[in-house]
């Protein structure tokens, strides 16, 4: 059977019978993109290739779209985005449609989140669709592609699906998985490389603009559509066939023709009424599954995992679209400069949604009779140069006009010699890589080579400025009504800060509170989005948040509007920030590696930002629980740092302390008890967690001990240690003088056997960080470790003591760095203040003891009545000063000690006892 591209695959057979050298799969290669067009082009659904983010494609669907005018528009997209799409009239583009999930069920919980993102920028094809679909009456929009569900599914591994390229510097896609229409680009290196090394170019978007964009933006559409076709074809034909990527392609187009064939019957529709926008690689499809005939196999499609996803719009940028999808840096943006100049050149009116800046509404056309027979467009195009367009010196002048004068703002010594050189030197290397119009690419090679010189003067290079030139880094906006509930409370409640919240700067917000109390609700919604948005979003330039303080003002630099995905994020997290605060809490607290640190960390956070005693009563009995469970120690320093701050705030703000933190106190007493022999001799558990046991045991020694805990615990654990670390040891030292088995005489008469002995004496530095580190535990220690250190640099000689400072320092540095300032205060006390008090100045340690004061025998205390009354009885008295151990004796009365000195004084003034007896 004859068909429109006979003489074409004759042509190409020929060629290929003439390179009688070449592979013999390339009559194949070359027949079969021939046939693949034809196919194509056959199918009753008229299939509408494109690219994505391409001009040619974006104006090609705006002539189709106004010539046929379908009623129903078929769309490679993930069939769940949907709902969304409306929401794209109250958005400034570009932006991104999202599909999150946070929870999952059916995936691997390692992988959470998870989200996938598909971007629309007004020079899209997808866009002109979506804009012609939603303004035009009894239009039907229809998305056939996989579910987002099914993306991940599909994937070998859903944690793979995180592994993206390096995202652009505003972050606005995060990790998100990037969904694309009409990914044209090789798969087989050795094709691109050849391509661009001949293409004289240096990466693959600079090659499609010379190549494919510029010679289809004036094409008619029977041309576009058979050029396109027969790309996606050669790159399909010489991509790997047994990838991954590829299998999963081929399952992406069996689905999207099953949902289209289900649409079809189930509405009785006629295809010719109805168009299908893919992407240029699955147009060329030629699987059993493909077409819209009846009898056509459907794909067996999988039911989707009861996970929960969420949708909404976040914010895009160009330079976020080149670094999700791998492109070159500013291709993007030169994509939309150029669309803009092909709509006022060829004068075409856009589709756009209503709210878009600068909205017109569009009138249609009658629409255009359908098409005659296919017709070879192909052997033409392919035969002939591309008709290029020439060289507009008017643009070229402008552009290098204006890069003098923006290089000239960023402090380059540019000059109108300068200009003059980026103008020959565009059409130079224009003319050295066949073009007879410069592109953006030549005047952008051409800038950096006469403007940029050895260094960069400011934050942005030539490079940059160009890409700003040419169109900027456009960074779009979702709007108030496309918000998130969460997001759209945000906004409401710092809207007594007067800001401009959506601007992309950072903005200055200043607190008064004591002048205007109502501003407390906007401080403490800050310090929320503090501990859940990054840094850079909300960052706090005065006060500060802890417990027991309380500032008047507070000063902070709010940057939302370059941070909105975030904030549209934690949308996808609850209805509120407390209620996304409370779900991290207890994500934290709950999280199976969590720790007891890592509960007491969340109940201090509730108590800063929630009121809410629930939750806080919640998370202290998960810290109590994890707390008994642990087997190690590790964490012991944050611990006692943690619950010594937890009980301090609750005994200056309750009359009692909660259920929790006595539990938790009985709870460490036993179990740090249980462990401090163990820990004492382990190898993997350092000084500091042993000390920080020790310092729980005894600064809450009083509390435990009244709320019922045995103290001979303590004191059988600290007997049954037996460390060999010096350091361990000096703690152990330091235990034994705490519970009194160890006086200080006795500690010091050690210490100086250790600096006697010149086998210890390199391992005294060792030592020295145990008793810094027994600090915590026994404070009163620190005049004792200030007379070791005086000591040791007294006695020791300088071949010692010299290499052995560099020992002690590191040694201080890495295991008693916080406890270092302790040692200074008390040093200073220790010490003289002034340089000539020095000379004169005697050691404690070293003062001689004073002689004891010379005491005068004492004199019988006066005896009344009550002592006559118990020398008249003194067994009494003899029988209680055994019991207390104390040895007495009885003094003679003094004589005349009797009781007629109280009778006369009360005989000479009786009121008071009448008025006594009186009262009785």
């Amino acid at each position: 059977m004859s068909g429109p591209f006979d003489a074409l695959r004759t042509q190409l057979l020929g060629a290929a019978e003439a390179l009688a050298g070449g592979p013999a799969t390339l009559p194949d290669i070359l027949s079969g993109i021939v046939d693949d067009v034809d196919h194509a082009l056959r199918e009753p659904l008229e299939i509408f290739p494109v690219c994505h983010h391409s001009p040619a494609s974006a104006l090609a669907m705006v002539r189709r779209l106004r010539e046929k005018q379908p009623k129903v528009i078929y769309l490679e997209l993930c069939e769940d985005l949907t709902p969304l799409l409306t929401e794209l009239r109250n958005c400034r583009l570009p932006v991104a449609l999202q599909a999150f999930a946070s929870e999952l069920d059916g995936f691997p919980k390692e992988s959470a989140p998870l989200s996938v993102i598909a971007p629309i920028t007004e020079a899209s094809a997808e866009y002109q669709a979506i804009s012609y679909a939603l303004e035009t009456p009894g239009v039907e929009l229809v998305l056939v592609d996989r579910s987002t569900d099914h993306v991940f599914q599909w994937q070998p591994d859903a944690s793979a699906a995180h592994d993206q390229p390096e995202e652009a510097e505003d972050d606005l896609h995060g990790d998100a998985v990037g969904v694309e229409i009409g990914d044209l680009r090789p798969r087989f290196a050795e094709l691109e490389e050849h391509l661009l090394h001949h293409g004289r170019v240096r990466h693959w978007s600079e090659w499609w603009d010379q190549y494919v964009e510029q010679p289809l933006a004036g094409a008619d559409y029977d041309t576009y559509r058979q050029v396109m076709v027969l790309i996606g074809s050669l790159f399909r034909r010489l991509a790997p066939h047994d990838t991954r990527r590829y299998a999963s392609d081929e399952d992406r187009e069996r689905y999207m023709w099953t949902r289209i064939r289900q649409h079809l019957a189930a509405n009785d529709l006629d295809r010719a009424d109805a168009l299908y926008v893919c992407g240029a690689f699955h147009a060329a499809s030629r699987l059993a599954e493909v077409g819209s005939e009846p009898g056509t196999p459907d794909f067996d499609i999988t039911p989707r995992t009861a996970t929960k996803w969420l949708y909404g719009l976040i914010p895009s940028s160009h330079s976020a679209i080149e670094a999700q999808f791998g492109l070159a840096p500013g291709s993007v943006s030169i994509a939309a400069a150029t669309w803009q100049k092909n709509l006022g050149r060829t004068r075409l009116k856009p589709f756009q949604l209503a709210g878009q800046k600068g909205r017109k509404p569009a009138r249609l056309p009658a629409p255009v009779a359908a098409p005659g027979p296919v017709e070879d467009q192909l052997t033409g195009y392919l035969s002939g140069p591309p008709a290029l367009d020439g060289l507009d010196e008017e643009e070229l002048r402008g552009w290098c006009v204006d890069i003098v004068r923006l290089a000239r703002r960023n402090g380059y010594l540019a000059s109108t010699a300068d200009a003059i050189a980026v103008f020959e030197t565009s059409i130079l290397l224009a003319g050295m890589r066949g073009r007879a119009r410069p592109t953006p690419y030549d005047f952008q090679d051409a800038a950096v080579t006469c403007i940029e010189k050895d260094t960069v003067p400011g934050r942005r290079d030539v490079r940059r400025l160009c890409e700003i030139l040419l169109g900027g880094d456009r960074v779009g906006q979702v709007g108030y009504d496309a918000l998130p509930p969460l997001a759209r409370d945000v906004y409401d409640r710092l809207a007594p800060l007067g800001l401009n919240l959506e601007q992309r700067s950072i903005q200055r917000a200043l607190l008064d509170l004591a002048a205007r109390p109502e501003l407390a609700a906007c401080s403490r919604l800050l310090w929320m989005l503090r501990y859940l948005l990054p840094d850079h979003a909300v960052r706090p330039i005065m006060g500060s948040r802890k417990l027991g303080e309380r500032h008047i003002q507070e000063s902070w630099d709010l940057d939302l509007g370059r941070h909105q995905r975030t904030i549209i994020e934690l949308g996808y997290e609850g209805v509120t920030v407390e209620q996304v605060l409370e779900q991290r809490l207890r994500r934290a607290a709950w999280d199976p590696k969590a720790t007891a640190a890592t509960a007491l960390t969340a109940v201090e956070d509730s108590l800063l930002f929630l009121d809410s005693p629930r939750l806080t009563d919640e998370l202290g009995a998960r810290a109590v629980e994890l707390l008994a469970a642990e087997r190690t120690v590790d964490e012991a320093p944050a611990v006692l740092r943690r619950i010594r701050r937890l009980l301090a705030h609750y005994r200056a703000t309750t009359p009692v302390l909660p259920a929790w933190c006595e539990s938790f106190v009985r709870t460490g007493y036993a179990h740090y008890c249980t462990l401090l022999p163990t820990a004492f001799v382990a190898d993997d558990t350092g000084v500091r967690q042993v000390g920080a046991m020790l310092g729980f045991l005894f600064s809450m020694e009083s509390l435990a001990l009244s709320l019922g805990c045995d103290r001979a615990q303590l004191e059988l654990a600290v007997r049954q240690s037996h460390p060999e670390h010096p350091a361990k040891i000096a703690l152990l030292w330091a235990a034994l003088h705490q519970l009194g088995a160890l006086p200080l005489a006795g500690l010091r008469a050690t210490v100086d056997d250790l600096l006697g002995n010149p086998l210890v004496v390199p391992a005294f530095p060792q030592y020295v960080a145990g008793f810094i580190q027994s600090l915590e535990s026994v404070p009163r220690l620190a005049p004792f470790v200030v007379e070791t250190l005086s000591k040791a640099f007294a006695r020791l000689p300088d071949p010692i003591l010299l290499p052995w400072l560099p020992t002690l320092i590191t040694t201080l540095k890495d295991q008693a760095a916080e406890l270092v300032p302790v040692l200074t205060r008390e040093a200073g006390r220790t010490f003289p203040g002034t340089l000539p008090a020095v000379d004169s100045w005697v050691a404690p340690w070293n003062a001689p003891p004073r002689k004891p004061r010379a005491t005068a025998p004492a004199a019988a205390p006066a005896r009344g009545a009550a002592g006559t009354l118990l020398a008249a009885h003194p067994s009494s008295t003899d029988a209680v000063a055994g019991l207390l151990g104390c040895a007495g004796e009885w003094s003679a009365a003094p004589e005349g000690a009797t009781g007629t000195a109280v009778a006369a004084l009360l005989a000479a003034h009786p009121q008071p006892a009448e008025a006594v007896a009186l009262l009785v």
